[in-house]
């Protein structure tokens, strides 16, 4: 795709980034083959392709509109285009680039801009999200039925097996995640010592960053990234073997990092170590010897794949396979590559087609008449279990 960038593009650091993606688009239109909401609207400007001419038309200097924030908004950024394209677009990297300068063109309504702000002020924080999920399970007799569905089952925290194995290992502590289901790191935790390996809670670490970043709040996400950088460096010097992510969006964030700060010389090479340091708890684990847990069981799972897992992280059959040695029963998914509408915030800020994303995902996965449905990321777990009768788990949690 040819291209001539307008000069407030070419002031960024990131213009040669910039032009480089867009002149890879050979307008092909294989992305919206297999785009969720090209699938649902049926409209070129939901589908890849579209959002790059329109993505095009502003880095040329063009005009920018409320419709162009209206379409870049309903995508997933779920990345099954990039899964498709035969030309290696990076369109993740264009629409997250792309979207923080629409956003300082186009001004949102007032009470889309409260609604995003409020988001961006509790859920990048442990602590104040879990004041408001303490406050929805007290109110939850009186909430509306949609909120309550939305409220997970509350879970006790366990104590973590003691740090006595010669191989450490790293985990962040600030995630939301310990506060919706503090099984799963407790899991990956009970897991990995049977392996001989301790995983170790960074205390002072944070937010990925990933929400901040994805709504466009570039110098947040890049700040968490940063205290995230230096809560691990001393364990990192002192011979920490990898840092594990048992949420996949959080780890094809961290694993960004290098990208993200390349134009920071202070943290540029840092942030290189650190992304090359982390791993899926699924990579940590089919590099192991997983026989101890191996079962002959009955029990039918249905894998449901997060895209952050398989278009994101590239690791698509990795977590199959390891339920599979465990002596599992997978069953059948169609349409595995599709979202299942959580994509972050995307299922409170786009919820109808949250929902009809969700509905399609479950009736794919319970085709198969599974016992149990399970992830690799708390969005996914929670935006399904909202709405599934089967239950859904975090897979690291059926190991133990």
């Amino acid at each position: 795709m040819q291209t001539e960038l307008a000069e407030f593009v070419k002031a960024r650091p990131e213009h040669r980034e910039l032009e480089s993606i867009l002149r890879a688009c050979v307008h092909c239109g294989f992305c919206n083959a297999t785009c969720p909401t090209y699938q649902l609207l049926g409209d070129e400007l939901d589908g890849p392709r579209g959002r790059i001419y329109l993505l095009k038309q502003m880095l040329e200097g063009g005009p920018v509109s409320a419709l162009t924030q209206r379409h870049l908004d309903r995508c997933l950024s779920c990345r099954s285009c990039e899964t498709t394209c035969p030309s290696g677009v990076r369109y993740g990297r264009l629409l997250d680039l792309g979207r923080v300068m629409v956003e300082s063109r186009v001004r949102r309504p007032w009470l889309d801009r409260l609604r995003r702000g409020l988001m961006l002020a509790l859920f990048p924080y442990a602590s104040r999200f879990d004041l408001l999920l303490r406050l929805g399970w007290l109110l939850k007799p009186v909430l509306p039925r949609v909120l309550r569905q939305k409220l997970p089952v509350r879970q006790e925290q366990k104590a973590w097996p003691p740090a006595d194995r010669a191989r450490k290992m790293l985990a962040f502590s600030g995630c939301v995640q310990e506060t919706l289901r503090p099984s799963i790191d407790f899991a990956a935790a009970s897991v990995l010592h049977v392996l001989g390996i301790s995983l170790l809670r960074v205390e002072a670490t944070g937010c990925c960053g990933a929400l901040n970043y994805h709504m466009s709040d570039h110098e947040r996400a890049l700040a968490l990234a940063r205290s995230n950088i230096d809560a691990c460096w001393p364990h990192v010097e002192q011979g920490a073997e990898a840092i594990v992510m048992t949420a996949s969006g959080c780890g094809l964030m961290v694993k960004e990092y290098a990208q993200l700060l390349q134009h920071d010389r202070h943290y540029a090479k840092k942030a290189q170590r650190i992304a090359a340091m982390t791993r899926d708890i699924g990579e940590i684990l089919e590099a192991e010897d997983l026989s101890c847990f191996y079962r002959d069981r009955q029990t039918r799972v249905a894998f449901q794949s997060p895209c952050t897992l398989q278009h994101g992280q590239k690791l698509s059959g990795c977590v199959e396979a390891i339920l599979k040695k465990a002596g599992y029963r997978l069953t059948a998914v169609t349409n595995a590559h599709l979202c299942c509408g959580s994509a972050g915030v995307y299922a409170l800020l786009q919820p109808e087609l949250a929902e009809r994303l969700r509905y399609d995902k479950l009736q794919a996965l319970q085709l198969g008449a599974p016992d149990i449905i399970a992830t690799a990321n708390i969005g996914c777990l929670n935006h399904l279990q909202s709405a599934s009768a089967t239950p859904v788990k975090h897979w690291i949690e059926l190991l133990q």
